[in-house]
């Protein structure tokens, strides 16, 4: 996809979100507002910008996508289902015994899972590593690294800022979903002394802050990276936790969801609502 194909990339976030509250509510559990937070990121990623042969999705030669917080696995299931690299209906043995889909994404069971991520703080000094293995091999892909913005407190991300920068890995993108919450507050009380872009900045990267939940802005900005030449480049995606069901939006408490009987037909509802738009 060249030129941004909005529509395309709208509906293939709403059928990610769909994706993840049918499966929560027939699983009885999940982490649903982290994943709704970033679904449009991973729409872009996934049906505009990498290069991905879906038919091949653990090609040495494909572009990288880890997702750092690997809680929010359901949206990495959705887009995986959305590109047609999985069947949706694995989606029906969520966090089973023995199931393809785990709570965490795990890269021993499911095709296009690059690694299995889960311990927060190691999306990006493996990004680090898969971009500069590329380099080394004289390779062409890209490396996504999808990280919150809660584990921007990990001490790891910030080793793996300088060794990036250090290393001008322009070959690297990192995405912060910037949704304000945590598991147990906002990140601004819990652990925010400054802005991540200007933190990023001041280790070397090239920084760019994008509407999280506009697709054409995200298109546009993730095809101009690199940024700069010898950079790394981040881009601070501001979203809103639980995006696209009204009753989850900026509440901490769905960071984690167990639907009650009433939450559930009302997610549902609403998502049927919104999936009209897309209806043939």
């Amino acid at each position: 996809m060249e030129t941004c194909n909005r529509d395309a990339l709208e509906c293939g976030a709403y059928n990610i979100r769909k994706h993840i509250v049918n499966t929560i509510v027939n699983n009885g559990e999940g982490h649903g507002g982290g994943a709704m937070s970033c679904s449009d990121i991973l729409s872009v990623l996934y049906l505009g910008i990498m290069k991905l042969d879906k038919n091949n999705p653990n090609a040495v030669g494909n572009d990288k996508l880890l997702l750092s917080a690997g809680h929010k696995c359901l949206a990495l299931y959705g887009a995986l289902a959305v590109k047609g690299i999985i069947d949706a209906s694995v989606l029906d043995t969520y966090n089973k015994l023995g199931s393809p889909v785990p709570g965490h994404p795990d890269a021993t069971k499911l095709p296009g899972v690059e690694f299995s991520t889960g311990s927060l703080g190691h999306g990006l000094p493996l990004g680090c590593g898969y971009a500069l293995a590329a380099r080394m091999k004289n390779m062409n892909y890209k490396t996504y690294v999808l990280m919150g913005d809660g584990e921007q407190g990990e001490g790891s991300n910030w080793e793996a800022a300088a060794f990036a920068a250090h290393n001008h890995l322009d070959n690297l993108i990192a995405i912060i979903d910037e949704n304000g919450l945590q598991i147990n507050g906002t990140t601004a009380k819990v652990c925010k002394p400054t802005s991540y872009g200007e933190r990023y900045a001041a280790f070397g990267w090239s920084v760019r802050t994008v509407d999280g939940h506009d697709v054409e802005e995200l298109f546009n900005t993730l095809k101009a990276v690199p940024f700069e030449k010898g950079k790394p480049s981040l881009i601070v995606a501001r979203t809103r936790k639980g995006k696209g069901l009204s009753f989850m939006e900026d509440n901490v408490k769905y960071h984690h969801w167990h639907p009650d009987e009433k939450e559930a037909g009302q997610a549902l509802e609403e998502i049927e609502q919104a999936g009209k738009r897309w209806a043939k």
